[in-house]
């Protein structure tokens, strides 16, 4: 397993800190494999620093249901007009790509399992290859190991427990993204000050 201890000890090059949004229903009008990514935000930083070097997001104009529900529109703030004017998943993946490029090798990672499950789901149905490594950091599983917890909380409740502020707008990707970042940038520096007094 993928731990934030061994990330910090031995970092990758660069960390990708993803996160999606996507259709959804209250009233199960969106079944869970009929979903589709509406938004990516990506948070790119340097494996050993994780300072950010560069982000990335764009809005996905979805096909299989067009219209988004008052559900999703109220959870993520994300407009119909927005959608409707983003390009579809298969041009927003190449963009993706190709602000990847210049790094070809980077962990994927995201807040529990959804987000790389959602990527698979939309690469399926558009027929394009899946864009990341198998490998991927569960960060909400990683979190919960790296702080001795039984339950895995929530990214919001990580932040609290850290004593950080939410920036930005919950449940929008590129905001998501970055509070994530300042959370994997916290607890490494807790696990190097750990690191630092076992050695002395």
């Amino acid at each position: 397993m993928i731990s934030l201890r061994s990330l910090v000890r031995n970092p990758s090059p660069h960390l990708l800190i993803i996160d999606l949004e996507a259709t959804c229903c209250d009233r199960g009008k969106v079944p869970r494999d009929e979903m589709e990514i509406i938004e990516i935000g990506a948070v790119l930083l340097d494996g050993k620093t994780l300072e950010t070097v560069s982000e990335f997001g764009t809005f996905i104009k979805p096909v299989r249901h067009p219209v988004l529900t008052p559900f999703c529109t109220k959870l993520t703030t994300i407009t119909q007009a927005e959608v409707d004017a983003a390009p579809m998943f298969p041009e927003a993946l190449a963009k993706l790509k190709a602000w990847l490029e210049p790094y070809p090798d980077c962990m994927f990672s995201s807040w529990g399992a959804y987000d790389k499950g959602q990527f698979q789901l939309d690469c399926a149905f558009h027929d394009l290859p899946y864009p990341f490594s198998e490998a991927h950091l569960n960060l909400k599983k990683a979190f919960a190991e790296a702080r001795g917890l039984k339950k895995r909380p929530g990214m919001g409740q990580a932040l609290g427990m850290l004593r950080l502020e939410l920036e930005g707008t919950h449940h929008r990707g590129i905001d998501d993204a970055r509070n994530m970042a300042r959370i994997v940038a916290r607890c490494a520096g807790d696990i190097r000050l750990e690191d630092a007094r076992q050695k002395t």
